[in-house]
């Protein structure tokens, strides 16, 4: 079986980060209708499968590009732990991007400081 691409798997944790943080949300709002309004329990009994499919796909995802991107261990702990908090799977997808944790060139804050050494010897 053929192993997609890196920039597969980063386009899929992006849109995934993304949707399992708005789900988040929609679980929220299951369960205060549930719980504190008492209404309904159709929010929690639509938004709390889709919300754990999309949980195990994130971090299914998270994994997979700590291994493709070498990722540091703090790092793959900061992306598992962004699944716990609302929303958090969206900054940390945010913030990933800009320290350069989703180039498929593998250029993180570690090897930076590497490649530059290398490039001024040259």
């Amino acid at each position: 079986m053929k192993r997609p691409s890196t920039p597969a798997l980063i386009r899929t944790f992006r849109v995934l980060a993304i949707a399992e943080g708005f789900s988040w949300a929609a679980l929220l709002v299951g369960m205060f209708l549930k719980w504190v309004a008492g209404t309904t329990e159709l929010g929690v009994q639509i938004a709390g499968p889709i919300h754990g499919a999309l949980f195990i796909g994130y971090g299914l995802s998270a994994l997979a590009l700590w291994g493709a991107l070498r990722w540091p261990f703090r790092v793959a702990v900061a992306a598992g732990f962004s699944a716990v908090l609302p929303f958090a799977t969206v900054w940390f997808e945010r913030w990933a991007g800009r320290r350069g944790y989703l180039d498929p060139a593998d250029r993180h804050e570690g090897t930076q400081q590497v490649t530059a050494g290398v490039e001024a010897q040259v």
